[in-house]
């Protein structure tokens, strides 16, 4: 017999909500770009009208394992986002800020 999900969290105790809840939320803090886009509500078709390109180059790009950081951005920005580029360190982490201007350097040089 199928029970609803929130049935069956209510029975959890307090801890294991809490376990599944960090869980969760790990997930969600690291995926791929292709399930950063469904977990949007976005087809391939739909981010492909925004970003002027036909559906196949959206799934060529969520496919590469290396790619510009201006097509990366432009993906993003086309979900709604912001792109950031952070190198963590056991220190710290730094915000790494020459490429927060990438549009307003490319328009300068046009």
């Amino acid at each position: 017999m199928a029970h609803k999900f929130s049935e069956l969290r209510s029975r959890m105790s307090p801890q294991a909500q809490a376990r599944a809840g960090a869980k969760a939320q790990a997930m969600l803090a690291e995926m791929p770009l292709n399930e950063l886009r469904q977990a949007r509500g976005l087809s391939q078709k739909v981010l492909a009208e925004v970003l002027h390109v036909q559906q196949p180059s959206i799934a060529k790009m969520e496919k590469r394992t290396d790619m510009y950081l201006s097509t990366l951005r432009s993906h993003i920005e086309a979900m709604g986002g912001q792109l950031e580029v952070i190198a963590r360190f056991p220190d710290g982490a730094v915000r790494i800020s020459n490429f927060g201007d990438l549009e307003a350097g490319a328009d300068a040089v046009a």
